[in-house]
């Protein structure tokens, strides 16, 4: 109880610090001298900044292909996948049924060129998605996808006109906010802020699938090396067959872990004992 509250406590000193450092920030921009620009100075400084995301875009001067899907109607293991013959290197791709429309994002492997049924064979879990029957070829679009950094300038602050009942009263809150600074502290330090962040057990190691061709285990360590993880793939005897375990990390929160699944491998899980 007495770790909880002192957690409480340190909460509210966070939103406290924050609500008076905004506090600051609405004096710092008000007009304070109409002859000098300091104030405004700083306004116009904010209103160039820039803001940087990032999003999917569709590149298919990589890779595109139209043509016919199978699932053959057993389940599979490594999440959402298509493979296709003329694949060189293992990419993140967008699949749509160009029958009804629907579509999702995983990974794109190889698949030999000798086994029969249409060129693209499709995982269960992607198929289940794209609402793909079992052993009903359905004509399918492949689309590599590449992640682009867009870069956007903020919309101008636009500031209300103001009320002359009210001005006063404001005047008298932005001097009560500047007193306040001279005794709590405007900000808050990095561990007092809840990021939200779900930890995950102690083994920051996620297995991401267990494979029975190796170049498609190998294909999958390459996506989630690009992707900044680390990984080990492991050979395995089971039943007599030779199968592929590939495992990624450091997975140390859910945010790390739905990066895993986003490359493709939506059955990805953390491993507790290792």
């Amino acid at each position: 109880m007495a770790g909880k509250a002192d957690g409480q406590r340190r909460g509210r000193g966070a939103r406290l610090s924050y609500a008076l450092g905004y506090a600051v920030l609405l004096a710092a921009c008000a007009p304070l001298d109409p002859g000098g620009a300091g104030p405004m100075t700083q306004v116009n400084g904010a209103a160039s900044a820039r803001i940087a995301s990032t999003q999917d875009v569709e590149r298919p001067d990589i890779f595109e292909v139209t043509d016919q899907g199978l699932w053959d109607g057993r389940p599979s293991l490594g999440g959402i996948w298509v493979a296709h013959p003329d694949v060189r290197d293992p990419e993140r791709v967008v699949i749509r049924n160009a029958v009804n429309g629907q579509s999702t994002v995983g990974a794109l492997f190889r698949r030999e060129r000798e086994n029969p049924g249409p060129a693209l064979q499709l995982s269960s879990d992607a198929a289940e998605d794209l609402g793909v029957l079992p052993g009903a070829p359905t004509e399918l679009n492949v689309v590599v996808l590449r992640r682009q950094e867009i870069v956007v300038a903020p919309p101008a602050a636009i500031e209300p006109p103001a009320d002359p009942v009210t001005e006063q009263a404001t005047d008298q809150a932005n001097d009560a906010g500047l007193a306040s600074v001279a005794v709590v502290p405007a900000t808050a330090t990095a561990t007092d802020i809840d990021t939200g962040a779900m930890p995950l057990p102690q083994s920051p190691l996620a297995q991401v699938g267990v494979f029975s061709i190796r170049d498609n285990a190998d294909a999958a360590a390459v996506a989630l090396t690009s992707a900044g993880f680390g990984v080990s793939v492991t050979n395995q005897q089971a039943g007599g067959r030779s199968l592929w375990r590939v495992v990624a990390g450091p997975v140390p929160d859910q945010q790390a872990l739905a990066r895993v699944r986003a490359l493709g491998f939506a059955d990805a899980y953390v491993l507790t004992g290792e």
